[in-house]
């Protein structure tokens, strides 16, 4: 076993390594956004849709069968979707812009 991991690694060093692909990684897109560009974490839902208008979709809310477990909504955008915890938003995560992206998925419905 020891042998085996020492040839591999051996041909790695040497160039046997895979070339990399040329993905597009979601995280480079989103680095690229102004901040202003997104919700900021602490925006109420009534901010949100101000600056943003209605989103595409109202996912179903997950969570709140205990006290310890906040119900967390989620709100789709074309480019990012919106989670919340008691109208505040605690995060935004981008959206893939094509399947060959590379990043999350999408949401869960």
């Amino acid at each position: 076993m020891k042998q085996l991991f020492q040839a591999l690694t051996l041909t790695a060093l040497l160039g046997g390594a895979p070339a990399a692909m040329a993905d597009t990684l979601l995280i480079d897109r989103a680095q690229e956004k102004p901040a202003g560009a997104l919700p900021a974490r602490g925006d109420t839902a009534q901010q949100v849709e101000a600056r943003f208008g209605a989103p595409q979709e109202r996912l179903e809310p997950r969570g709140g069968q205990k006290r310890q477990w906040p119900t967390i909504n989620r709100w789709v955008y074309p480019a990012f979707t919106v989670y919340f915890e008691r109208q505040r938003v605690i995060d935004v995560v981008a959206n893939q812009a094509s399947p060959g992206e590379v990043g999350p998925k999408p949401p869960i419905r």
